[in-house]
């Protein structure tokens, strides 16, 4: 018996902006990703956490009873505590905080309160990091909190912040890494956005053939482009000629006003200016340059959490963004020391669209 796709189900993967009931997060732990400022990214990460508080329920894992402690403490400074409403905690071996990657994407059904999770392989990105590997057993092992009425597994290699929607059937992704021999080997970019239609009930998919440099994903969606609402799209951009990402973006871009949406319109697409500091005063994590990029933020249910860089173009990427949102609080959120992990405020969110 043929086993019927999500979208043959009535099930759609939702924009980010439409309502969630909660928001998954991982509490940063881990000395080798956050070298000499664990402290200060769990104060970053904590501070993000109260500025969520009471608009969408935050479920957060923890390593073990140890951590849950030591975190419910630095909570409280923010007003947080655990109430089962508003704060949940579980516990759960996990390597990592990006939730976005190893949780499950979610679906809603068209006609009815269901909700279904899609459950990816993941491989620590490509096999680059091996210690990252044990985070894809997590959803396994949280499924029945994870409170999903139907449970998908398309069995490809596949990354949360690989793909973007608008919530009527147009996706945008990158070849870069969907493509890519470290992830899913042998299968045609055919074959994979088949997937990507049968299992996100999606119609139209955007390939762009690359992400901005230093990213260790191998081109993340999440990082340069980003649907504000069904027909406008935030795409990073970086003016200067001499900054390798120039070329990358300007394609991206340009490739982005030549598409169309699911009923064969054109977009609106909006650049968003890049932190100078990859220039300027680049920050390490390792041997290698952060991924900096305005692009990384989340949208919640009544705000939008930008990453900041304590870069002079913290201030216009704010007001840019605002200017799409102008039903949510644009609030910026400190990144300097959680970048040093490779990623930011999108990175580390999954949210629970409300059914």
């Amino acid at each position: 018996m043929e086993i019927q796709t999500p979208k043959q189900l009535g099930y759609i993967m939702p924009p980010e902006w439409r309502e969630h009931s909660s928001v998954w997060a991982a509490l940063p732990y881990d000395p080798v990703s956050f070298p000499e400022r664990v402290e200060k990214v769990q104060d970053e990460f904590c501070r993000m956490l109260s500025v969520l508080e009471g608009q969408e329920k935050i479920n957060l894992l923890v390593g073990n009873e140890t951590a849950k402690t030591k975190v419910l403490k630095k909570l409280k400074k923010y007003g947080l505590t655990e109430d089962g409403v508003n704060l949940k905690i579980h516990l759960a071996d996990y390597a990592d905080i990006w939730t976005r990657d190893y949780l499950p994407t979610y679906l809603i059904h068209g006609k009815g309160k269901k909700l279904a999770a899609v459950h990816w392989r993941y491989n620590g990105y490509g096999n680059k990091f091996p210690e990252l590997v044990k985070d894809g057993k997590v959803p396994d092992r949280l499924k029945k909190e994870l409170g999903a009425d139907d449970w998908f597994e398309p069995g490809i290699i596949m990354e949360g912040g690989a793909v973007e929607v608008n919530g009527k059937g147009t996706l945008i992704t990158t070849e870069q890494c969907l493509l890519n021999p470290n992830r899913n080997s042998g299968k045609t970019k055919n074959e994979i956005e088949k997937i990507l239609k049968d299992f996100l009930g999606v119609s139209s998919v955007i390939w762009l053939k690359e992400g901005i440099i230093y990213d260790p994903t191998d081109g993340h969606i999440d990082d340069f482009a980003r649907f504000t609402d069904e027909r406008t799209i935030l795409c990073a951009y970086e003016n200067d000629p001499e900054h390798p990402n120039h070329a990358i973006l300007d394609e991206a871009y340009n490739t982005l006003i030549r598409a169309i949406d699911q009923d064969g319109q054109p977009f609106k697409v909006v650049k968003l200016p890049m932190p100078r500091m990859e220039f300027d005063r680049p920050i390490y994590f390792g041997t290698k340059v952060a991924p900096v990029s305005y692009a990384n933020f989340y949208i919640a249910n009544q705000s939008v959490l930008v990453p900041q860089f304590n870069d002079k173009n913290d201030a216009p990427a704010l007001e840019i963004i605002q200017s799409l949102f102008p039903n949510r609080l644009t609030i910026g959120i400190d990144c300097t020391d959680l970048i040093y992990g490779g990623g930011a405020i999108h990175c580390i969110t999954q949210q629970q669209p409300a059914v």
